[in-house]
């Protein structure tokens, strides 16, 4: 009979494991698992709190079915073009891309972005795997995620200060307003501020970078991860591809940002209209600041996608200027209907179309000849 060796099992320490897990809250399941059980308990109990103190589910169920095909094609209308301005804003912040694939890389990312805990992260990490599947760089990934996330922030900072000032002169401002347009505005002129000097000065954004790479080195260390290393390469890098964007671009990632946002709120005043809140009930500038007071707390992932949050802020804020309650509950449902939970549905079926057509793998055109200047070029 042949000898049979004895099968040799590895240790974790010579397959590269490490030799004991991560516990407690280092452990990253149970981060995942509490942030999801926050995430529920807080939308469901905001959820109950807005529908048991602001409207009657049958009488918002009757306003919604009440909408005529007229009304409903304009909703759809409107919505669609919503969703649009999100690609048309990817293409400008990525030079190379098609629409089709701006449509599939957004809607997807967005998609993970609203459904998970955490999904905002996660769904920054989709954009780099679906764009280097495609071919594009980290470097032009980056540049685009970071492009266009500021130019939104700035967007979401500055509408409450736009909607307060519309407010004053119409003489209807009032003390959460001015509270809120001070946020925008504190948190605006400190964002521009970062972003201006980065961009003026190497020296400062090399500073910057390595101020950020302490601070990840002493995050990855809770997590027994080796340093972090880099960052002041990697922000001169991106301080100088900004610098050739910003000259390039500016006008037309700052135009299509702002139409953009403007097109979600008409979405909302939209819904709100046909469902019968009138403008002698809550003016549509009354309604930009409630919009941009929501938008502008959804800047705190406290859940994906702001859900709940949102929700309340919009029926509170609308409410109080004077809409029915059942009207605004039933607006405000169809406007999240439309541009939250539809994009859900639709961002699923572009990731499965991504997952499986592989005739954009590797497709990424060169990056422009102005999107890489020399440093002669930019310092």
């Amino acid at each position: 009979m042949a000898r049979t060796e004895p099968e040799v099992t590895p240790s974790k320490a010579e397959e590269g494991e490490p030799a004991t897990r991560p516990r407690g809250w280092h452990d990253p399941r149970v981060r995942r698992a509490l942030q999801a059980a926050v995430s529920i308990v807080l939308v469901g109990g905001i959820f109950y709190f807005v529908l048991g103190q602001f409207a009657d589910l049958s009488s918002v169920w009757r306003a919604i079915r009440s909408l005529t095909k007229v009304e409903v094609a304009v909703l759809l209308g409107l919505a669609a073009w919503n969703l649009a301005t999100y690609w048309i804003q990817m293409v400008v912040a990525t030079p190379g891309l098609t629409y089709p694939q701006a449509m599939v890389l957004t809607e997807s990312t967005t998609a993970v972005s609203n459904a998970l805990p955490a999904g905002g992260a996660i769904g920054v990490g989709l954009t780099y795997s679906i764009l280097g599947s495609w071919g594009f760089s980290n470097s032009r990934a980056t540049l685009a995620v970071l492009v266009s996330g500021i130019w939104n922030n700035f967007a979401k900072l500055g509408m409450p200060v736009v909607a307060l000032a519309i407010l004053a002169v119409s003489g209807d401002s009032g003390g959460g307003g001015l509270v809120a347009a001070l946020a925008g505005l504190l948190g605006l002129v400190g964002a521009v501020t970062i972003f201006a000097l980065i961009l003026h000065s190497e020296a400062f954004a090399r500073q910057l970078g390595l101020f950020s790479q302490r601070i990840a080195t002493r995050i990855r260390k809770v997590f027994r991860k080796s340093p972090a290393t880099g960052y002041d390469l990697a922000v001169t890098k991106f301080r100088r591809r900004v610098l050739s964007f910003v000259h390039h671009s500016w006008i037309q990632i700052t135009v299509i940002t702002v139409i953009g946002h403007l097109s979600l709120y008409l979405v909302l005043l939209a819904s709100l209209r046909v469902m019968g809140v009138s403008e002698q009930e809550a003016s549509w500038a009354q309604v930009l600041a409630v919009f941009a007071f929501a938008r502008l707390i959804t800047a705190i992932p406290i859940t994906p996608g702001g859900v709940g949050i949102v929700e309340l802020a919009l029926i509170g804020g609308i409410s109080a200027a004077g809409g029915e309650r059942a009207e605004v509950v039933a607006a405000v449902l169809i406007y999240r209907l439309l541009t939250y939970v539809v994009p859900i549905v639709f961002g699923g079926i572009t990731y499965v179309y991504w997952r499986r057509n592989h005739s954009w793998r590797d497709s990424a055109p060169p990056a422009p000849d102005w999107l890489t200047p020399s440093l002669a070029a930019v310092d």
